[in-house]
């Protein structure tokens, strides 16, 4: 019979991930002890909400205003780039030649041109995700991981919430899903941005792990076969693999871990650990949850349809994983090398892969959700961390921009074939309406029926905004 000792160690939201994978075995995902998952009083509901889930969809590298959303065919030569403009179906937006079944489905999109933001390099991808700007300096985007002390991530927030509401438990899915992998991982770093933060690891997102060939490969340039594309988690128990006795083990383990750490912990913890373990055992054996990651169960024509390339997979897999019931899924286009958004040397791999792969997927995804009926209530989040310079260099490439970019939403009662805010004659500067990454963080959390105004407490006990500023924008819905 095991026993474990006393644990003293103790942050706001209990014991870190390592830590209960060190004391609880299989941990049964990090979240079954009492001390990752104390559930506090609830602070915060998904009541009266514009969306029921969220997907989005990070360009990461940040994607050229010039080449997509915000062309500018009349400036001088050397701004307005190499792509041809065409007409939408949105009155008064041209968009690249590149775009053809974006363009044609335009009246569901509503198309921000005046994201802005001073963190101008890569690291903004924490900005972006969190809604806060980034806690540390340094040039040219080095000092790139993630660190504890960074702030959580909306996906991590909502997590949270999530599992403090009354009904956590018989949510049979993660609320907060990270796809293909974690961003930075085909480059071998762990980005930040996507994490919980000072939250605690407990709230991190549960991210897929798909893999290079190798170290020049991209498979978001390319077609992948199924054997790459096995979204499946890993060690995610089946019914021959996870047995009536295994888990009256666990649990048996988790009532020790119990015992022997009650002093450590107030009772206001203790009151509701019994609806968390049962939401942890019920993932554990989850059929619904190995059911939604496997992409094999698509038809091969609606696999075609969202493109063969890791993006298109990623993000039928993000309808998969909304279609079951997660709330907040980040579906990332990364940057696995040197051609990818991050476009300073060439519009070639623009024309080629970029423009033409989010082409297809994008309005797969839209289209697909639209005829399952949950257009209407899942928020589709287009954006990079930031945009390109207005000047390009002799081949078409571009240096980064923060200072004016794109972002489109549409879904959840969006206004369709709108257009939010105006540029200069050389898309460099809002000249109205500029957005900041906390209106949009403000906004995805107000559609959720999330207070943007809400507080939670750190790890020293003190109040903080989920969002110091900014304000949602209410006026781009319906």
């Amino acid at each position: 019979m095991l026993t474990v000792n006393g644990y003293k160690q103790r942050v706001c939201s209990g014991l870190s991930r390592r830590e209960a994978l060190q004391v609880g075995g299989a941990g049964l995902f990090g979240l079954s002890l009492p001390g990752v998952l104390a559930a506090e009083e609830a602070v915060g509901t998904f009541g009266n909400a514009k969306a029921k889930s969220v997907i989005f969809l990070f360009l990461f590298g940040g994607p050229s205003q010039l080449e997509s959303f915000d062309m500018k065919p009349e400036a001088p030569s050397a701004i307005r780039g190499p792509f041809m403009p065409i007409h939408s179906r949105t009155p008064g937006l041209q968009i690249s030649e590149h775009l053809k079944r974006t363009a044609n489905i335009s009246d569901k999109i509503c198309v921000i041109r005046t994201m802005t933001h001073p963190h101008n390099d890569h690291n903004a991808c924490h900005y972006i995700q969190t809604g806060h700007k980034w806690t540390r300096s340094a040039a040219d985007g080095g000092d790139v991981n993630a660190r504890s002390t960074d702030w959580p991530a909306m996906g991590s927030v909502v997590e949270y919430l999530s599992r403090k509401a009354p009904d956590a438990h018989e949510r049979s899915l993660p609320d907060y899903i990270y796809l293909p992998n974690k961003l930075g991982a085909l480059q071998g770093l762990e980005r930040t941005g996507q994490h919980a933060g000072w939250l605690g690891s407990a709230y991190d997102a549960f991210a897929t792990n798909i893999r290079k060939r190798n170290s020049a490969d991209n498979p978001y340039f390319r077609d992948c076969n199924d054997e790459e594309l096995d979204f499946r988690i890993h060690g995610l128990a089946t019914t021959k693999a996870l047995t009536l006795d295994r888990l009256n083990k666990r649990s048996s383990l988790l009532k020790q871990f119990d015992q022997a750490n009650k002093s450590f912990h107030n009772d206001q913890v203790y009151d509701n650990y019994d609806r968390i373990q049962q939401r942890a055992l019920s993932l554990v054996t989850s059929k619904k949850m190995r059911s939604a990651f496997d992409i094999k169960q698509e038809s091969a024509a609606m696999r075609d349809r969202y493109g063969r390339h890791l993006f298109g997979q990623s993000a039928l897999m993000g309808r998969r994983m909304v279609e079951a019931g997660a709330r907040f899924v980040t579906v990332c286009w990364d940057a696995p090398d040197g051609f990818s958004w991050d476009s300073h040397r060439s519009a070639h791999y623009l024309e080629k892969y970029l423009l033409p792969g989010f082409d297809q997927t994008y309005t797969a995804l839209i289209t697909d959700l639209d005829e399952r009926g949950l257009l209407d209530e899942t928020l589709i989040v287009t954006i990079g961390e930031m945009g390109r310079t207005p000047k390009g260099t002799s081949s078409w490439g571009r240096g980064h921009w923060s200072h004016c970019f794109p972002c489109l939403l549409a879904g959840a009662g969006i206004r369709g074939g709108v257009l939010h805010g105006t540029s200069d004659a050389h898309a460099a500067y809002p000249v109205e309406n500029p957005v900041s990454p906390e209106d949009l963080a403000k906004t995805i959390y107000w559609s959720l029926g999330i207070d943007p105004d809400l507080f939670l407490t750190d790890q020293e006990d003190r109040p903080i905004p989920i969002i110091e500023s900014g304000k949602p924008l209410k006026q781009l819905f319906g």
